[in-house]
């Protein structure tokens, strides 16, 4: 197979999301050096955009080299030293990777957890944090496994109360729900490209306060990933342009250009675009007789809906119905919730009033192949009526 003959699919999956033309079209500019001056000034732009979208002027805000999952880990590496005392608030698939993140790193490592597709109680992580001297608190903002919207909050007060720093996964929010970093006093925010930013996956915007890298500058031990070292990081992305890797330059000019698009959208219409879609699609499913995974309207990710499989429905023919007859592709649940839940974004430039009334359309045609009633239109014109009103 040569990449000519790989169909275009509508991805409303939890990620990558679609991706605008303009994004393409960035990505096959020509190539030059990632010292080259005029590339420079590009990453000064980047920079500038990431932290628009960010909500930050902080100084360190880049995008990593790699995957959310290498943002994820950039956090764990260079705060943490071994021994450390560190709290994990644990609802899901990326909340058991944060921990897992943070042992490996020699840590002491406290979970809080909650039944996954509830949020976190915040009393909880305060209580943990009582027990003693914690060089930080992790939690996932938007966990891509259930769905759920994590309120940061009360648990931010009560990490800062106890001289903790804070940790933020906020790879399934960023670009569709409000992040807004400083004005949270969040620590360290790591995010991915491939979701609401709607830029192919290769890149982890990350951002970091002057608390965090006060941290990092008086560690005893060196941080054990060479690669991820902020402070050598630093030098690059900084005034000095110390050479540190060679920068994936065409993911950079596709980032720049994503970026840019949000900024001309506007983050608060952006955001709403997010919401209104997220609810006309809510509006759908209950229509035609499901449920959501998360209960409360409140805890939902506008993002990332968790939709519970009917009894009897087999959740991954579902799946191969939408994809091969349709070309769309959502998910399906993950760890206790394999087989339970299909995962449908609704991420960026995925996220349409369009894609929305064609999935609840053939997603009625899928139910009926495998013999579950579906009331004839009824998801649709739920959507319909939604955006009409």
């Amino acid at each position: 197979m040569t990449t000519e003959k790989l169909p275009r699919r509508i991805l409303l999956g939890p990620g990558p999301s679609n991706v605008d033309d303009r994004v393409y079209e960035a990505m096959s500019r020509p190539l030059m050096g990632h010292l080259d001056p005029e590339f420079l000034v590009l990453m000064d732009e980047c920079q500038e955009l990431l932290r628009h979208v960010f909500g930050t002027r902080n100084r360190m805000t880049i995008p990593i080299s790699g995957t959310g999952s290498a943002g994820m880990e950039a956090a764990a590496v260079n705060v943490i030293e071994p021994g450390d005392r560190v709290v994990v608030a644990v609802a899901g698939v990326f909340g058991v990777r944060l921990a897992e993140q943070a042992r490996r790193n020699g840590a002491e490592v406290v979970t809080v957890e909650t039944e996954w597709g509830t949020p976190i109680d915040a009393g909880a992580v305060a209580e943990a944090l009582r027990d003693g001297p914690t060089k930080a608190v992790a939690v996932v903002h938007a966990e891509t496994s259930t769905g759920v919207l994590q309120p940061l909050e009360g648990i931010i007060e009560a990490a800062h109360d106890n001289g903790a720093l804070v940790i933020v996964d906020a790879v399934t929010s960023i670009g569709g729900h409000p992040v807004d970093v400083d004005a949270r006093e969040i620590d360290l925010c790591y995010a991915g490209t491939q979701k609401c930013l709607s830029c192919p996956p290769g890149l982890a915007p990350f951002t970091m306060n002057d608390r965090a890298l006060e941290v990092i500058t008086s560690r005893q031990v060196p941080v054990r990933s060479w690669y991820l070292d902020m402070s050598l990081l630093a030098n690059y992305w900084g005034s000095d342009r110390v050479y540190h890797h060679t920068a994936p330059v065409s993911m950079i000019y596709a980032l720049h250009e994503a970026l840019s698009i949000i900024v001309e959208e506007g983050m608060q219409a952006r955001a709403e675009r997010h919401h209104r879609n997220h609810l006309a699609f809510v509006a759908g499913v209950e229509a035609m007789g499901m449920k959501m995974q998360v209960d409360d309207p409140a805890q939902r990710l506008w993002s990332l809906n968790a939709v519970v499989v009917p009894d009897g429905v087999d959740e991954a023919a579902v799946r191969g119905a939408l994809l091969n007859g349709h070309g769309i592709e959502i998910g399906g649940g993950l760890g206790p919730l394999a087989g339970k839940i299909w995962r449908v974004g609704l991420m960026g430039a995925s996220s349409t009033s369009n894609n929305v009334l064609l999935l609840l359309a053939a997603l009625e045609g899928a139910l009926k192949m495998q013999g579950h009633t579906v009331p004839m239109g009824a998801g649709v014109a739920a959507a319909v009526e939604f955006f009409v009103a």
